[in-house]
């Protein structure tokens, strides 16, 4: 449910991307929140995952085309990248990749 949910969000956020923001000590901050930043930088710190940018050069490699935004949950229980990509034919996608490997796992969209 909860991986549902975060990529409904994702796909919304692409049909309204500068609709809202949130404000982050005075600086606005579009997509992730802070944890979810500070909990994949110490993810990565720790060994545990990949570093978000060896994911989305993967992508690119594959697919072309351009990142959209990130989220961060879980998929099956385990530490997940919702990275949500716009293709070379305009097309949204949303990949699941799971971020202890740094493979894609799933694939909504496109």
């Amino acid at each position: 449910m909860k991986r549902l949910f975060a990529i409904a969000v994702l796909l919304a956020g692409a049909a309204a991307p500068a609709a809202t923001h949130a404000q982050d000590m005075g600086r606005p901050v579009f997509g992730a929140g802070r944890g979810d930043q500070e909990q994949a930088r110490e993810g990565v710190r720790s060994g545990r995952q990949v570093p978000l940018s060896r994911v989305l050069s993967m992508i690119g490699s594959r697919n072309g085309g351009r990142h959209l935004n990130t989220m961060q949950g879980d998929a099956g229980g385990r530490p997940a990248y919702f990275v949500q990509w716009q293709l070379e034919n305009g097309r949204v996608v949303v990949f699941v990749v799971d971020a202890e490997s740094g493979q894609i796992i799933g694939r909504q969209g496109g």
